[in-house]
C-alpha cells in the first residue's frame, strides 16, 4: 500500500497563540507537518526559500503589511507554494481580492479544525476550498459572470466551471458529475482554452474580473 504523502505546511500569523495553536494541531494530525512560523511577511520572504512548504496558511490583519499584498509578494516570488487565507474577515471585498491575487481558499477562523485539515488537503490536491459562508458569498457573486460566459462554454464544461469556483478539486468534481477524473481533466483543459487562463485560480479570478470590471 502507497504510504500518504506529508503535507507539509507554513503559517503566516502576527498571533502568536493562533501560530502555537496551528503547529500543535498539524503536527499532532497524520498526514500533515507544521515546516515554519513567521510573525511577518518580510520574516516569511527571507526565510521560506529555506524550505518551501506544500501549504502556507496566511492571515489578512498583519501588523507590517496587509495580508493580502503578502500574498501578492510571495505568490510572485514562489508561485509553487498554494497560500490559502486563513482570517476572520469574512467580507466580501477581502474575499475577492484575494482570490484576484491568486489565492487557493479562503477559510474564516472559527473553522472547526476538521475542517481546516480537510481544506489544506483539498488545497494540496488541487481544489480551492472555501468556508460554508465563504462559499454562498462566492456563489452567488459568480452566478452572473458564469452566465456571461455560458456562450463560449458547453452544458457540461459550464458545471465543471461551477464545481471549481465551489472549491471542489479533480477528484471531487469526478465524483459529484458521476465522470472520470480524466474526463474532468479533458473539460477543464477547454475551460481553461476558451477562458484564455492556465489554472483554476486564474479560470476563477478571470470569472471575477468579468463581474467587477
Amino acid at each position: 500500500m502507497q504510504q500518504q504523502s506529508i503535507i507539509r505546511v507554513a503559517i503566516l500569523d502576527d498571533d502568536q497563540e493562533i501560530r502555537e495553536l496551528l503547529c500543535i494541531l498539524l503536527n499532532k494530525s497524520e498526514g500533515f507537518k507544521c515546516a515554519a512560523v513567521y510573525n511577518s511577511c518580510d520574516e516569511a520572504l527571507r526565510s521560506i526559500e529555506n524550505d518551501l512548504p506544500d501549504i502556507l496558511l496566511l492571515d489578512i490583519e498583519m501588523p507590517d503589511k496587509d495580508g493580502i499584498e503578502s500574498l501578492k509578494e510571495i505568490k510572485l516570488a514562489y508561485p509553487s507554494v498554494e497560500i490559502m487565507m486563513l482570517t476572520v474577515y469574512s467580507d466580501s471585498e477581502k474575499i475577492f481580492q484575494s482570490l484576484r491575487a491568486g489565492a487557493s481558499g479562503y477559510l474564516l477562523k472559527k473553522s472547526p479544525s476538521y475542517r481546516l485539515l480537510n481544506a489544506i488537503r483539498e488545497a494540496y490536491e488541487g481544489g480551492v476550498p472555501f468556508s460554508g459562508e465563504v462559499a454562498r458569498k462566492v456563489l452567488q457573486y459568480f452566478q452572473a459572470p458564469i452566465q456571461n460566459h455560458s456562450s463560449n462554454l458547453s452544458d457540461r464544461e459550464l458545471e465543471v466551471l461551477k464545481a471549481l469556483i465551489e472549491g471542489h478539486s479533480t477528484k471531487a468534481i469526478s465524483e459529484k458529475l458521476f465522470v472520470s477524473t480524466h474526463t474532468v481533466r479533458f473539460h477543464l483543459h477547454n475551460i481553461y482554452v476558451k477562458l484564455h487562463v492556465n489554472s483554476r485560480t486564474e479560470a476563477v479570478a478571470k470569472v471575477l474580473r468579468s463581474k467587477l470590471f
